[in-house]
């Protein structure tokens, strides 16, 4: 159920019919909420929300040569799959989205470390997605991901 492509649009045509409008709606929430510095561009292959090289050069400590991810995409077999690094890095952004979740979503989060798992597209959470892009600043991203690194 992965969407093939190559490129962020590549991607994008290529969303199963039945989550195309769910999907295409999420990704620009998220584009419209990406504080400034973040782009939309292809990470390992999906579709992610990155910090280009010409912020930050040294790019993923992984694999230098792709910048260094944010968040994350996916059209996956059972759901659409949306991955914030953020989330998973700063527990009072973590706190602050479990506590907000229901309050714009009736169904229970399904959510692993980094991943939110959305089962039913007609049930994602819009505004509670943008707020969310909107937490955190790449300074405040490349500051996080330079201390854990240091761990």
């Amino acid at each position: 159920m992965k969407a093939p492509g190559t490129t962020v649009e590549e991607i994008l045509a290529n969303i199963p019919e039945e989550r195309k409008e769910a999907f295409n709606r999420l990704h620009q929430t998220i584009i419209e909420n990406l504080p400034k510095g973040f782009e939309a561009a292809m990470s390992y292959g999906g579709l992610g929300y990155v910090v280009p090289h010409s912020l930050y050069p040294a790019g993923y400590h992984c694999k230098p040569s792709e910048p260094l991810p944010f968040a994350g995409l996916a059209s996956q077999k059972n759901s659409i799959n949306f991955y914030h690094m953020g989330i998973y890095s700063d527990t009072k952004l973590y706190d602050w989205f479990v506590l907000e979740y229901p309050k714009h979503c009736k169904l229970k989060l399904d959510m692993g470390k980094s991943c939110i798992r959305f089962k039913k597209p007609d049930q994602i959470p819009f505004e509670l997605m943008g707020q969310l892009m909107q937490k955190m600043t790449v300074a405040q991203w490349i500051e996080i991901y330079e201390r854990m690194l240091k761990k």
